[in-house]
């Protein structure tokens, strides 16, 4: 090793990734010590940095080259010690001349005093604040007008940015921003980001992202002028990757009006966008002729036909054959469709309108998750696909062993993924393992068992339970509402001990990860409200409320037990009085 020229060792160390390892062998030596310290450009410090301040300016002194640091602080405690302050980031501004990227994860002793330390960092490109409670927007403000170099932007449940969007403006006035991350930061609406006016020309990547529920009374853009056709007049040919999620819009007011401006755009992603309809894809197609990757998740609406309720879904055949005729070049599609109600028929996408889809694009990898559209006649439009390398099916509960067998003439399939699908079984499966020589099969949460998948592929991945899916069923109550029901494990007295504790940890989970109106326990139901959970006994009486420890609230006391229904006095005692109000269905 000592017979080494310095450039070798030095490319040696490069190739090493994992921190612990790298720090281990630059302890064999003084000469590797030193090459680590000259050589290492990242560094990722959180809870385990102790005293932070002086910790963190050792460090520094040490790896005086450094290009990324990384602030975590997930799952802190006060226990775990003062976190990294205002004084840190002065610190990586004196001691760190060559710093280009930043992340700040859950800093919560940094203000918009802090930020302004990082104006002395010249040469800083990215910045990324996440869960960052205590940045404001004029703290923005002065890291856009300070830092000339900064290209790319992060900003992730940063709720108090709000109110002035000077930092927005001036961002775009000054044009050098290529890559803009928005999500979750409820002081930023599409409206804002409208206002990066010249900035859209340079921009390359846009993600915008919105957690709460649609509000369409809100949607209200006091820039936009009715029938005037430069209401949004700004251009965005750089931009290539555009993900919105969450968003309304009506007639072209808002963020969908990008739709029809990127002649660049490579990769698109609609998450559940309120007013999406098959003339914005139709315009999409005739400007975006270069698009390879599209992801779309929808949410059907409710309409009346003749034979009374039916559910919609905002895209139809129209939607496919216009991306059939306009993108050419598309090769990765995803088509989700998440439904509460899944027992009524739906209008949508036919097996007309994936088969021109599928011979007119080169599809080489695709989703299809959920929704009573994805059935057998799919599948047949499925084995017309001549370039489908790659298939996930998600939820898709219509599909038989019938639609596997025709899947079996799929000639380029090698990566088949099944997850919660239930309508077909081993001889399906088995159908299309014995035809197509797999590189990878993913089943999980499927009526198959691991005897006709072990050997079926180079890598198979098997579990019984598909994780984030529910076992979900579909039953009325008595006042006529129709529910979504999700079994959970049966605990047989909830008087008391461990079983409590088990039996309402699985409610907490269900709830986090459900999106419905009422679950289906024994002896009663439990409902879903803005604000926590209600317990209902089978006869409809009102016996408790649950909230805070369960759904997150910040002040509110949870329920400490739950008791025997058999009056409902055992919970009602222990709810807060401001909800006792056996009246009022919360969900």
């Amino acid at each position: 090793m000592e017979d080494l020229p310095g450039a070798a060792l030095a490319e040696i160390m490069k190739r090493i990734t994992r921190t612990s390892d790298l720090s281990s062998l630059s302890l064999v030596s003084k000469r590797l010590y030193t090459i680590d310290a000259e050589h290492r450009s990242t560094i990722r410090v959180g809870r385990g940095l102790w005293p932070a301040k002086e910790a963190l300016l050792t460090l520094c002194s040490r790896f005086s080259n450094l290009r990324k640091v990384e602030i975590n602080y997930h799952d802190w405690t006060r226990g775990d010690g003062n976190q990294i302050d205002n004084q840190g980031l002065l610190t990586l501004s004196t001691c760190c001349p060559l710093l280009t990227d930043l992340i700040l994860s859950f800093c919560y002793y940094i203000d918009d005093s802090g930020l302004a330390y990082l104006t002395d960092c010249k040469k800083l490109v990215s910045l990324r604040l996440n869960s960052a409670k205590n940045i404001a927007s004029s703290g923005l403000l002065v890291v856009a007008v300070g830092c000339k170099n900064l290209s790319g932007l992060h900003l992730i449940n940063c709720n108090k940015i709000s109110g002035n969007p000077e930092w927005l403006k001036y961002l775009g006035s000054d044009g050098s921003l290529e890559e803009l991350v928005v999500k979750n930061c409820g002081g930023i609406s599409q409206y804002d980001l409208l206002l990066f006016g010249p900035g859209w020309m340079k921009l390359q990547r846009f993600v915008f992202e919105v957690s709460n529920l649609y509000n369409i009374l809100r949607l209200r853009d006091p820039s936009f002028v009715a029938n005037y056709q430069h209401s949004y007049n700004f251009c965005c040919e750089s931009l290539k990757d555009l993900r919105l999620r969450g968003i309304a819009t009506v007639e072209e007011i808002g963020l969908c009006s990008l739709l029809g401006k990127c002649k660049s755009l490579q990769i698109l992603c609609l998450h559940f966008v309120l007013g999406l309809t098959d003339s914005d894809m139709i315009t999409l197609s005739q400007n975006c002729r270069n698009l390879k990757s599209i992801s779309l998740q929808l949410e059907p609406v409710v309409g009346v036909g003749p034979q009374g309720r039916v559910f919609r879904m905002p895209l139809t055949d129209v939607s496919l054959k216009a991306l059939a005729l306009g993108c050419r070049m598309l090769q990765i599609v995803e088509l989700a469709v998440y439904s509460r109600h899944t027992s009524y028929p739906e209008i949508g996408f036919s097996q007309e309108g994936l088969a021109t889809l599928f011979q007119s694009c080169p599809i080489r990898e695709l989703v299809l998750c959920g929704a009573n559209i994805f059935d057998d006649e799919v599948m047949k439009a499925l084995s017309s696909a001549q370039f489908l390398e790659t298939l996930k099916l998600m939820d898709c509960k219509r599909i038989t062993d019938a639609g596997m067998r025709l899947l079996a003439n799929s000639s380029s399939l090698v990566n088949l993924t099944l997850q919660d699908c239930h309508g077909f079984t081993d001889d399906g499966v088995s159908e299309v393992v014995r035809a197509r020589n797999l590189d990878s099969l993913i089943v999980q949460g499927c009526r198959v068992s691991w005897k006709a998948v072990k050997g079926a592929a180079k890598s198979v991945r098997y579990d019984r339970n598909c994780p984030g899916y529910g076992r979900l069923n579909t039953r009325p109550w008595p006042d006529g509402r129709r529910c979504e029901a999700m079994e959970v494990p049966r605990e047989e007295e909830a008087g008391g001990g461990d079983r409590v504790i088990r039996w309402l940890a699985a409610i907490g989970d269900l709830a986090y990860s459900s999106t419905q109106e009422a679950l289906d326990l024994r002896g009663g139901r439990l409902s879903l409200g803005v604000e926590g959970m209600a317990w209902w006994s089978g006869d409809g009486r009102y016996a408790g409320w649950l909230c805070g420890v369960l759904m997150g609230n910040r002040w509110r006391k949870p329920c400490q037990a739950m008791g025997r229904h058999d009056d409902g006095d055992a919970i009602w005692r222990r709810s807060p009085p401001w909800r006792r109000r056996p009246g009022v269905d919360p969900s």
